[in-house]
């Protein structure tokens, strides 16, 4: 498999002006990661690229992972594994659901992923190690890889987004799932950098899920614990929990695109980045360089427009 199945050079630096920020020295840059790929986009082929060579340099039949419906992750493993001519087995949340239930689940049948539809509280025990084994059993010599692409391999190829980083920065503010990219982020991170997260998740302890993926990699609690002192963590702006949003956000997505011709997405990004303005209020951020990276997940957002009849994305 070509390592560079995906061309991250797309994802180019787009400097935003914000003339509020500008005037106290504040420079604002996106990591347009969501330019990458239509379907492996964002974090999505920087988690998967390590796995799928995983698979092939280990002589693996294929992988398996878990999803929900409208599962970013699911998706974009489909449309890589297809490329790379890998078999994929996509686990779903959702006995009552099958490969017609929506246009997400159809696209992966399509790309030849197999699709297996579990019960909620199967897919509940996805982390289980006894569990995994026993699928392990079932489908032979089937490579892992957990919900997210939140393994190992998946924050080795987040920490690869500061070698297309030319720029000194101050500041680096990312949303948060499964917390391998902005463990990968942190991992890879320059000394002085600070590393905001910002969790989609209502009640999530991002802190002790990265101090858990950090202290399997450093294997030190003190390292992790030391690397953790360079986080903050903003748990208030999750909007009502995991794929919910307000019409307020919704109006925000709109007006950022109709100023900065930037697509966000309001289970992800559109959070992230609307906490990284709401945070840039303080002066503490004067004159200081901030990237936002931005993690993809745009495709969602069809679904979405049509639900609330809305148009995101207009000038």
């Amino acid at each position: 498999m070509n390592e560079q199945l995906f061309d991250t050079s797309l994802s180019v630096l787009q400097q935003i002006k914000i003339p509020h920020f500008t005037s106290r020295g504040i420079q604002l840059f996106v990591k347009r990661d969501d330019l990458i790929h239509t379907e492996v986009s964002g974090n999505k082929w920087r988690k998967l690229k390590y796995n799928l060579l995983q698979v092939e340099q280990g002589n693996f039949a294929g992988l398996f992972t878990f999803g929900g419906a409208y599962s970013n992750h699911l998706l974009a493993t489909a449309s890589a594994a297809n490329k790379a001519d890998v078999p994929v087995i996509g686990f779903v949340r959702g006995e009552e659901l099958n490969e017609n239930s929506n246009t997400t689940l159809k696209r992966c049948s399509d790309l030849g992923m197999k699709l297996i539809f579990l019960s909620r509280e199967e897919y509940g025990m996805r982390n289980d190690k006894q569990y995994i084994d026993e699928l392990k059993l079932e489908f032979t010599n089937y490579y892992f890889v957990p919900e997210g692409g939140g393994n190992y391999l998946g924050m080795v190829g987040c920490q690869e987004i500061w070698k297309e980083i030319t720029l000194q920065i101050d500041d680096v503010f990312v949303a948060q799932g499964t917390t391998a990219t902005s463990c990968g982020l942190l991992l890879g991170k320059p000394v002085n950098t600070t590393l905001h997260v910002v969790p989609a998740l209502k009640g999530f302890d991002a802190y002790a899920e990265m101090f858990s993926k950090l202290k399997w990699f450093l294997f030190q609690d003190e390292l992790a614990s030391d690397l953790l002192e360079d986080v903050k963590i903003y748990t208030d702006y999750h909007f009502g929990g995991y794929g919910k949003y307000t019409n307020e956000l919704l109006t925000f997505i709109q007006e950022i695109y109709k100023e900065h011709q930037l697509p966000l997405d309001p289970i992800y990004t559109a959070k992230a980045f609307y906490a990284m303005i709401q945070e840039l209020e303080d002066v503490s951020f004067n004159k200081k360089t901030v990237l936002f990276v931005h993690t993809g997940g745009i495709q969602v957002c069809e679904e979405i427009e049509k639900k609330n009849k809305i148009k995101l994305f207009t000038n």
